[in-house]
């Protein structure tokens, strides 16, 4: 059995005093002790983040750079991550993907890059409501997850987390029957990409409006090896979801 993962992505919000509270909230909570939790806190807060969290939750990056220094202004390092104390790094997330432009080739080189610097990365892939619509769904991901497979060595280091962007933050989950299909289809797609070996112990976590409602039903199939937590995740709900398998 692999450890049920539950990640938190904060992305682009909260405060000192927002965050605090939520940080004492999950310090305080009755965490399932075979979970592994790991929040994802904007740059600026890293460190308050890694600082005032219970050492048993995991703090992750939400994007970093593909080297390790130099003339990249309003870019950070895996080494400056890991300064921090910080072990995690979330790469290829949608919004930086579909917002910021990051192609599938950049993506790639950040990975590699993180994975060398020792970080842990939570690595994203997802189709649009236009390409699962067209059928195109496993295309799309599959070419996704290869330009990540081909820059992973390690593969104890890295989390796969299947978020269909046409779930994120709409409200719109995937129903576990869809989840479970496509991570099926990765777990089968990396047994004979990558081997057998990998498909049987990399975690494929679903993303895309889970919520303390949801989280039971979609944490019970099969191939749904624990989620990456959106808004949800700024909420005391968050307990809820991290309890899924409890």
């Amino acid at each position: 059995m692999v450890t049920f993962f539950v990640g938190g992505n904060w992305k682009m919000n909260g405060d000192k005093k927002s965050l605090g509270d939520l940080i004492t909230t999950l310090n305080t909570a009755s965490l399932h002790d075979e979970t592994e939790v790991v929040c994802g806190a904007p740059t600026v807060y890293l460190d308050f983040a890694r600082s005032n969290l219970d050492a048993r939750i995991g703090v992750a990056a939400q994007n970093c750079y593909k080297v390790a220094k130099g003339a990249f202004t309003g870019e950070i390092s895996p080494a400056m991550i890991k300064d921090c104390g910080v072990e995690w790094v979330i790469l290829g997330h949608s919004e930086r993907r579909h917002v910021f432009g990051e192609s599938d080739e950049l993506i790639g080189q950040k990975v590699a890059h993180a994975l060398e610097s020792d970080l842990g990365v939570i690595a994203c892939i997802g189709e649009k409501l236009e390409e699962r619509e067209a059928g195109t769904t496993e295309d799309v991901v599959y070419a996704q997850t290869q330009a990540i497979a081909d820059n992973v060595k390690d593969w104890s280091k890295v989390v796969l987390a299947y978020e269909p962007v046409w779930a994120i933050g709409t409200g719109k989950t995937a129903s576990p029957e869809q989840a479970q299909e496509v991570h099926e289809k990765l777990r089968e797609w990396i047994r004979a990409n990558v081997s057998e070996a990998v498909a049987d112990s990399v975690r494929i976590i679903y993303g895309g409006s889970v919520t303390g409602a949801n989280c039971k039903e979609l944490g019970s199939q099969n191939d749904v090896d624990g989620f990456l937590v959106g808004g949800a995740s700024l909420k005391p709900e968050f307990v809820d979801i991290i309890n899924a398998r409890a």
